[in-house]
């Protein structure tokens, strides 16, 4: 079976983990220190690296190069050549234990654990608990963790993943450390999305795997899942495939349509809507992306400085656009209404089954008049 490809290019070392250069920053000096803490909680949106980091954390606190080579240790990773480093890899580490919260939410899950805290390491320095989707649990499970993280034995590391932090019990985040994974940046996805294509010699428009970045939202694995997918239909990766498959328009499409809505021009507006409908375009998204993206544009409007902000954030096209479309406002009041004549909409459309209709409407009220 071939490995997918979120797997294949998952970071293997902390300097691998693009995007969270705090996170990064602060457990890599607890490691050169040998300060590695009892009890963790990672949090931040779906794919951000807070499982990667965790077993990157499993593979540092075990690694048998660190112990006997203090020069390496130093360094504040892990060495991916001894025994437990590659163990950890390959996901047959004995000593990591992952539990999905998610599926095992009882107080029975919580208490069979603790009777593994209790055991020494088979064959590791640490024995390390993994537990994602933490804030799953149920009241009576968090009451019994609590006890496992007030006293815990000196061979064992918790680490604690959630995608809600704010579900997590006071009493259980004030006894760990917290690390907050922010989500990322699109063009940090598109420079390692260009790095796999390009190691795995694929073909593939720019324009395309713009979208597919785009589409993950600030999530690395949706972003490699999504360029998988695409991958697999073997057709040919341009930019009109791509929003085929994805069910998707692209920044060119959104941009155009913001452009007509900009220049105030109902007939070729209700015209494009027409065709991005007849396409079969999810439209639910679209009134999504558009909503986000006349936001940014007037935002830019009232505050140009945001410019550097967007730079680190979107691609260059993305930018010129916004501050070309910025520039055209004449009346800001006027985007001000038609932005929330779109989220009405929107809140709309997701229970219509005519989901065409709210966006039109919507943008028919704010432009029928000019």
């Amino acid at each position: 079976m071939a490995l997918a490809i979120y797997r294949k290019y998952r970071p293997r070392t902390f300097a691998d983990l693009l995007g969270q250069e705090l996170v990064v920053e602060i457990l890599t000096n607890a490691a050169k220190m040998d300060k590695i803490s009892h009890a963790y909680l990672f949090h931040g949106p779906r794919g951000t690296g807070k499982t990667t980091a965790a077993r990157l954390l499993a593979k540092i606190a075990n690694c048998e190069t660190r112990v006997s080579d203090e020069i390496f240790k130093k360094k504040g990773e892990p060495c991916n050549k001894c025994r437990p480093c590659k163990e950890i890899d390959s996901g047959f580490a004995l000593d990591v234990i992952e539990l999905d919260a998610a599926s095992n939410t009882g107080v029975d899950d919580i208490r069979e654990l603790k009777e593994g805290i209790r055991l020494s390491p088979t064959s590791y320095k640490y024995k390390i608990f993994i537990i994602d989707e933490v804030h799953r649990l149920s009241k009576n499970a968090f009451d019994a963790l609590l006890k496992t993280l007030e006293e815990p034995p000196s061979h064992a590391i918790f680490i604690l993943a959630t995608t809600e932090e704010d579900k997590v019990p006071l009493t259980i985040s004030s006894r760990t450390q917290r690390f907050h994974f922010r989500r990322l940046p699109i063009q940090s996805i598109l420079q390692k999305l260009e790095m796999i294509v390009k190691t795995e010699g694929i073909k593939i428009a720019p324009d395309a795997l713009e979208l597919i970045a785009t589409s993950s939202e600030g999530s690395f694995r949706d972003a490699e899942s999504l360029l998988e997918q695409v991958i697999n239909m073997g057709e040919a990766m341009d930019l009109e495939s791509v929003e085929r498959i994805l069910g998707k328009v692209g920044f060119i499409r959104t941009d155009a349509l913001a452009g007509l809505i900009l220049a105030q021009d109902l007939e070729k507006t209700l015209e494009y809507l027409a065709d991005i409908n007849e396409a079969g375009f999810n439209l639910v998204q679209l009134t999504k992306d558009l909503i986000h993206y006349l936001r940014r544009i007037l935002a830019y409007k009232f505050d140009s400085k945001l410019g550097e902000y967007y730079e680190r954030e979107f691609t260059i096209n993305e930018v010129e656009s916004i501050k070309k479309h910025a520039d055209s406002i004449k009346d800001p009041t006027k985007v001000i209404d038609l932005i929330k004549s779109l989220i009405r909409g929107y809140s709309q459309m997701r229970y219509s089954p005519f989901t065409l209709v709210p966006l039109e409407i919507a943008i028919i009220e704010n432009l029928k008049s000019n």
